[in-house]
């Protein structure tokens, strides 16, 4: 899943980049309003960060840039404590979900979890399940049949991404999107072989190749 972080206090968004690399999300970071209008309406993300107090363009207006211009993006927005004003007008504008500083890094993961679920309509799934799995993305570990399996950091990121699109057709193009940041080179060529070794650890089945048009993950029992 790629995020994007809004945040101008630098030792903040270091903490947040390290930790949220470490969850398995690939993150880029702005520290300019003017920058995250531009990108986040541009770039494909699956969920946004956003600090309202940002120089450049404040992070309510830019939050109503984004919504205005159609952009649907799961937007939480950070806010300091006691700001009952900036929670209001934010979540008026189109905030999905508020966190005041400071917060608990681990508030923050199950907030980001929350909302990526919700947003592909699963918000009552306490955790991802589907074709027989059920995935613990605290521990970054996957259970088939009562078994659980390990994955490597690259297989979790891809089995998380698969079983919030299930049945959906995903090309390899897409699946790199997704699943690095702007710096990192990506190699579409790299998903097939993560995907087979998915389908080593866990049954042929679940993942079905489209040729010349991607994979689709079973929501079916395995």
């Amino acid at each position: 899943m790629r995020l994007l972080l809004v945040e101008d206090h630098v030792p903040l968004a270091d903490e947040l980049l390290a930790s949220l690399s470490r969850q398995g999300y690939a993150v880029d970071w702005l520290a300019d309003g003017r920058d995250a209008a531009y990108q986040g309406a541009t770039e494909p993300y699956d969920l946004i960060i956003l600090d309202l107090g940002l120089p450049g363009k404040p992070g309510l207006q830019v939050l109503q840039e984004w919504r205005s211009g159609g952009l649907v993006t799961p937007v939480l927005i950070l806010t300091a404590r006691g700001s009952w004003a900036e929670r209001i007008e934010g979540l008026k504008a189109g905030a999905d979900d508020y966190l005041s500083k400071p917060f608990h890094p681990e508030e923050l993961q199950l907030r980001i979890q929350s909302l990526l679920r919700r947003s592909r309509g699963l918000a009552n799934q306490p955790q991802l399940e589907a074709a027989g799995l059920q995935l613990d993305e605290g521990r970054q570990t996957v259970k088939r049949h009562d078994q659980e399996v390990q994955l490597t950091a690259a297989e979790f990121r891809l089995l998380r991404y698969f079983m919030l699109h299930t049945g959906q057709l995903l090309s390899k193009s897409h699946l790199a999107e997704h699943l690095y940041d702007g710096e990192s080179e990506r190699d579409s060529n790299v998903i097939e072989v993560y995907v087979n070794h998915l389908r080593r650890k866990l049954g042929r089945e679940i993942i079905e190749t489209r040729r010349g048009q991607g994979y689709r993950f079973s929501g079916d029992a395995a």
